[in-house]
């Protein structure tokens, strides 16, 4: 369940790069906002709600609403927020009086649909609360007797969301399930002619079509993680509300976790397929295979099936393999090795990944837009940003100049996520991937030493141990 095996020799970085009391520039102030060089850095809970409010001759940026609504959850629940931004909207306009004032309500109501619309596309998950539906109604009723197309318009956003919530959850449904580790015994196959194991090369042969197989179920896996998921897989007490965490119902990262799952499969998927072959140039085949497989998917721009292959091949059963490895053309393996090498954390693989962002900007097709990021690195970054700079300042201030940071990475990763997987679907092989047998680790080394012998006496003692465990043999 933990993260693969790729992560332990990471150097670690410190993200605050800038410290709230370093600025010497000037502060301006304007309603309870700190900014500095023009640039929002500070301000109370109460003010950056406000800032999001619109009003009849104002409109928050585009950019300020993605950040605050995507961190604003380490504070408040989005039900609550939305709650006081209509509260608020019905206090400033007064949307309450018996007689409402229609021209100024004209003016203001594009604006509120415009932001409550920015919500539910950016963060849909937030609305299959109730709650979260009750407020956006009740918003909309208070405006539309001022003009009818405000009630279309309403139609047309929760038509919209019902079919985006439902594209999300369908979908989720639709992901074909991870089969879990299967029983080791059938190590005990593995000097029987009749392989019950179909092998990956019997499924698909071709490493340039299993690369774009593999692009396929990342994207897929992709598209169903929300941008809140990387807040809220940090969600911490907020230290101004001792009294309850919030979501402490439900860590709402289930599609985050699956992804994490789904790129540990891959890598044991590689390792057993590695050693489940009883003859040595059969192994060496598919090592080869793999080691084709992997460059393929540089070359695409799938970092995450790359380093699970990577990470696959290196797992210790696999490494030992001496005589195997001996077989095997290694220079194409050792480039891409070297690519995803972890040394300056990550710095060729950060490169690669600057490139295939550059790439994908200028991009004419779906092909060149590619990019999918060594997803647990990913995690770490973020997870290392958060920790590495409180939330609020000294002052009770929310810090807004980290959640500027978090918010230009999680966003550029939602760029890459809506790209469009441009290759035909194989069932077939993405069934394979998702449901071939893959053993444990205890049944990786036993197939590892049936394959080739124990070479000291730790490794004859293992053996032995795993023989009568798996196989009930002594």
């Amino acid at each position: 369940e933990g993260m693969p095996q790729t992560l332990s020799s990471t150097s670690m970085f410190t993200p605050c790069g800038f410290s709230p009391h370093l600025h010497t520039s000037k502060e301006d102030e304007q309603g309870g906002l700190i900014f500095q060089d023009g640039n929002l850095t500070s301000a109370s809970l109460d003010a950056l709600i406000q800032h999001l409010i619109p009003t009849t001759d104002y409109y928050p940026e585009k950019a300020y609403i993605f950040t605050f609504l995507l961190s604003s959850r380490l504070f408040i629940e989005p039900h609550e927020l939305l709650s006081r931004v209509c509260h608020k909207c019905i206090e400033q306009q007064r949307l309450d009086d018996p007689v409402l004032d229609k021209a100024r309500i004209r003016k203001f109501g594009p604006k509120i649909l415009q932001l409550l619309t920015e919500w539910t596309e950016t963060f849909p998950y937030d609305f299959q609360e109730e709650r979260m539906i009750g407020h956006l109604k009740d918003m909309i009723h208070r405006i539309a007797p001022c003009d009818e197309a405000y009630w279309k318009k309403m139609n047309q956003l929760l038509q919209t969301l019902n079919q985006k919530l439902a594209t999300l959850s369908h979908g989720q449904e639709g992901i074909v399930k991870i089969s879990p580790a299967v029983s080791d015994k059938l190590v005990a196959f593995k000097s029987k002619p009749p392989s019950i194991q179909r092998e990956i090369l019997s499924v698909c042969s071709d490493p340039y079509t299993l690369a774009q197989q593999l692009t396929h179920v990342e994207l897929e896996r992709l598209s169903h993680i929300g941008p809140e998921e990387f807040v809220q897989a940090f969600v911490h007490k907020d230290p101004l509300d001792g009294t309850k965490t919030c979501f402490s119902e439900q860590k709402k990262t289930s599609n985050l976790e699956a992804y994490v799952k789904w790129f540990n499969r891959l890598c044991y998927l590689v390792a057993t397929e590695i050693c489940m072959p009883a003859k040595k140039k059969q192994r060496a085949q598919v090592i080869e295979f793999f080691i084709d497989v992997a460059r393929e998917c540089f070359n695409i721009g799938n970092f995450n099936s790359l380093m699970a292959i990577i990470s696959g091949m290196n797992m210790s059963p696999v490494s030992r393999l001496k005589k195997t490895w001996s077989k095997v053309k290694t220079a194409k393996f050792f480039i891409l090795e070297h690519q995803m090498d972890p040394t300056g954390n990550f710095y060729n693989y950060r490169t690669a990944l600057r490139g295939a962002a550059h790439r994908s900007l200028t991009a004419h097709s779906n092909r060149e837009k590619i990019v999918i990021p060594f997803f647990s690195l990913l995690i770490k970054d973020i997870y290392f940003l958060n920790e590495g700079c409180a939330n609020r300042l000294p002052n009770g201030h929310v810090n807004f100049e980290k959640f500027l940071e978090l918010a230009k990475q999680v966003g550029e990763f939602i760029t890459w996520k809506q790209v469009e997987c441009p290759f035909e679907q194989d069932p077939n092989i993405i069934h394979y991937l998702h449901t071939a047998p893959i053993f444990t680790e205890d049944g990786l080394y036993l197939a590892s030493y049936e394959s080739e012998s124990p070479e000291n006496q730790t490794e004859k003692d293992r053996w032995k141990s795993l023989r009568s465990t798996i196989l009930g043999k002594t």
